[in-house]
């Protein structure tokens, strides 16, 4: 019986994603120290959350028929979104679990900085800038998601393909 070792990969994954996310957004962080580039990196962070949340749960709900008829065409992407689906555990999981939860921590932590930066600039107590920002944060992230997941609902199956076709570009290089 071959050992899935799916779990030690996801773990080794993620931590290099979040490193790579974590300095890249320090290194933005600490050059540009001002609340307008800040609630830039934060929006960005929210946004990617939501876009890969949105085709974690296409994987899933994505026909896998739909692409084996475009296999049987020879139209480009079709065979990837077919591998996306019959792997859409471990392909959602990428994407909602490693890749847009890692964009939740990292919006957060620098929503955290925005409320400091507010708190001091505008002498508002540090508790209640946390609370106003986390909470607008929090209400965008989880709006953004329920829209996310109905477009998965609806359009599953063109967000795969479209995700098929963009990962087919990666084979060529």
């Amino acid at each position: 019986m071959k050992k899935d070792y799916w779990i030690l990969k996801s773990f080794i994954v993620a931590f290099f994603i979040a490193l790579f996310f974590n300095i890249i957004s320090n290194v933005v962080i600490n050059k540009f120290d001002n609340i307008i580039v800040l609630s830039i990196i934060t929006i960005i962070f929210v946004v990617l959350g939501i876009i890969f949340d949105a085709i974690g749960s296409s994987v899933l709900t994505a026909k896998e028929s739909t692409f084996h008829a475009k296999s049987s065409k020879r139209i480009k992407g079709a065979k990837t979104a077919v591998y996306l689906i019959k792997n859409s555990d471990r392909i959602s999981s990428i994407f909602c679990d490693i890749l847009g939860d890692i964009c939740g921590i990292i919006s957060g932590g620098v929503a955290a900085l925005i409320s400091l930066l507010i708190s001091e600039q505008f002498n508002i107590p540090t508790l209640v800038s946390i609370l106003l920002i986390s909470s607008v944060i929090s209400s965008i992230t989880v709006g953004g998601k329920a829209i996310g997941k109905q477009i998965a609902i609806k359009k599953g199956d063109d967000v795969v393909f479209q995700l098929a076709k963009f990962l087919e570009t990666f084979k060529k290089i």
